[in-house]
């Protein structure tokens, strides 16, 4: 409990005799149990912030259901391939007969995505089709970083590329370009 003090600190000097005052006292219980369930109320109606997440989709595991000879377009695929060191690879079509690259490229507006973006108007020329569009395949090695991951996955949602996988075998003619042994 606090207390308030009204003590006058005179002393006695003669003359009349006055009562003695009372100490007055304030009660702050109210206002602490107010305080507090202020506080309460404000935790439990706040939201917090919650966990951003990619939604990746994923293909259903059915042994029934062979999918290992699924065959695509090369003309509509893009190969990216992501090394250590923030490298990134990419080709379009087969790698033994490749319709652009294998070029190195740069994460980001001036890079991977303008590239992105020119492929799939081309592939657009291509099919005439919308529903037809362009399919990348992403390609991280071991060495490369989990950002660089999350990176390229941020560049098909801003490019707008539906349809895309992620792989991770490499042949050894793509190991030796990621590793930049040409021959």
């Amino acid at each position: 409990m606090a207390e308030l003090n009204t003590d006058d600190g005179g002393g006695k000097k003669g003359g009349k005799v006055r009562s003695k005052k009372q100490n007055s006292k304030v009660d702050l219980t109210a206002m602490v149990d107010l305080a507090f369930l202020l506080i309460t109320f404000f935790m439990l109606t706040t939201t917090l912030s919650k966990p951003q997440s990619m939604s990746l989709g994923l293909p259903d595991k059915d042994p029934k259901e062979d999918t290992a000879n699924m065959k695509v377009d090369e003309n509509r695929t893009m190969t990216l391939m992501l090394g250590e060191n923030n490298k990134l690879v990419y080709y379009m079509g087969l790698l033994e007969t490749p319709i652009a690259g294998p070029k190195e490229m740069i994460y980001g507006k001036d890079g991977i995505r303008k590239e992105i973006l020119a492929r799939k108007k081309t592939v657009l020329d291509y099919t005439g089709n919308k529903d037809k569009g362009m399919i990348v395949i992403i390609k991280p090695s071991k060495k490369s970083s989990y950002k660089n991951m999350i990176d390229i996955l941020d560049e098909m949602v801003i490019s707008d590329v539906p349809t895309y996988t992620i792989v991770n075998d490499f042949s050894p003619e793509e190991q030796k370009l990621l590793e930049g042994k040409q021959e």
